[in-house]
C-alpha cells in the first residue's frame, strides 16, 4: 500500500528535522499551504546533498545520484512511490511546474562531493554554489510566488553562495579529515599554499589568511545580495536558511585557522531567533 500524497508531505518534512534542521525549521515559518512542497523540496536535496556520508565508494554514490537523475528524465527503476521524498518531489514539480533542468543541475554538481577533486578557481565555486543553494532559493521561490521569485533571482544567486560557503566552513573540519577541500585554488595560491599544504596542516598562518579569504568571499556576496534589492514578502520564506549565515562567516573571519579545530554552528536557539526577526525586519 503506497503512501498517500499528504503522508508523503509529512514524512518530508519529518526527514528534514534530522537531516536538515535550519531548512524544517525555515518549512514551519512557511504558509502552511507550502510546507509540504518545501519539504519536498528540501528533503531532496538533503538526499542529494549527503550521498558521500552514506556511501563507502564514488561508485554507489553515483549510483544513488543517477536513480535520481532517471527519476526526473522518466527512466528510474521502480516506482516514485515507494519512495515517499521522491513522490513528494515529482508531485511538486507537477504542482507548480517547476523546471526539471534546474534539478537536473543540481544533481550533476553533487558529483563533485564524491571525489577529492581541487575546486579549480572562485568562479567554479559560484558556479557550484549558484546550481545547489541559490537554486534551491530559487525554487523554493517557485512554490510561494513565481513572479516575485524571478524578480529576485538576483538576491538568490548571491544569498546562495554566502549560505553555501557558510556550510562549507562549517563542514571544513570534517572535509579535512578525509582529504576534501571546496576552498579554490586561486584563494590557496593566493596565501602561498595548495591543496596538499592545506590539508596537512602546519601552516597556520597561510591557513588562516586562506580561511579568512574564503570567509570574506561569503561575506562580499552576502553584501551583494543585501544591495541587489528588496526580497519581495512573498518569497521571503525562500531566504530564511540564508538568514543565518552572517554570524557563522563572521565568526570565521575571526577565528582563522580556529575553524578547524572550534565549532562554527551557533546555537538552534539563536538560529530561530535569526529566522524569525529575518520575517520581522523583512531582510536577510
Amino acid at each position: 500500500m503506497t503512501a498517500a500524497p499528504t503522508d508523503n508531505f509529512q514524512i518530508c518534512l519529518s526527514t528534514l528535522r534530522e537531516t536538515d534542521r535550519d531548512r524544517y525549521l525555515a518549512c514551519l515559518l512557511s504558509p502552511e499551504d507550502k510546507r509540504g512542497a518545501l519539504a519536498a523540496l528540501y528533503a531532496f536535496h538533503a538526499e542529494i546533498a549527503r550521498v558521500r556520508d552514506v556511501t563507502q565508494q564514488p561508485l554507489a554514490g553515483e549510483i544513488r545520484l543517477q536513480w535520481w537523475r532517471d527519476l526526473l528524465e522518466g527512466d528510474a527503476k521502480g516506482e516514485a512511490s515507494a519512495n515517499p521524498v521522491a513522490a513528494a518531489l515529482m508531485d511538486t514539480i507537477e504542482r507548480y511546474s517547476l523546471p526539471r533542468t534546474v534539478l537536473l543541475a543540481m544533481i550533476e554538481a553533487r558529483v563533485f562531493d564524491l571525489y577529492d577533486d581541487p575546486m579549480p578557481d572562485r568562479h567554479a565555486l559560484e558556479g557550484y554554489a549558484g546550481e545547489t543553494a541559490s537554486a534551491l532559493i530559487q525554487l523554493a521561490g517557485l512554490v510561494l510566488d513565481a513572479p516575485s521569485a524571478m524578480a529576485s533571482s538576483e538576491i538568490a544567486g548571491h544569498a546562495g553562495v554566502a549560505q553555501a560557503i557558510a556550510g562549507l566552513l562549517m563542514l571544513m573540519p570534517l572535509h579535512q579529515r578525509r582529504g576534501q577541500l571546496y576552498l579554490p585554488q586561486d584563494i590557496l595560491t593566493a596565501t602561498g599554499l595548495d591543496r596538499d599544504r592545506f590539508l596537512a596542516g602546519g601552516h597556520s598562518d597561510n591557513i588562516g589568511h586562506a580561511i579568512e579569504a574564503f570567509a570574506g568571499l561569503g561575506l562580499d556576496h552576502l553584501e551583494k545580495a543585501r544591495k541587489a534589492g528588496q526580497i519581495p514578502a512573498p518569497v521571503l520564506p525562500a531566504f530564511l536558511p540564508a538568514a543565518i549565515v552572517e554570524p557563522v562567516l563572521r565568526r570565521a573571519v575571526k577565528l582563522k585557522a580556529g575553524v578547524l579545530t572550534a565549532g562554527l554552528q551557533q546555537a538552534q536557539w539563536r538560529r530561530q531567533l535569526r529566522m524569525a526577526r529575518t520575517l520581522v525586519l523583512k531582510k536577510i
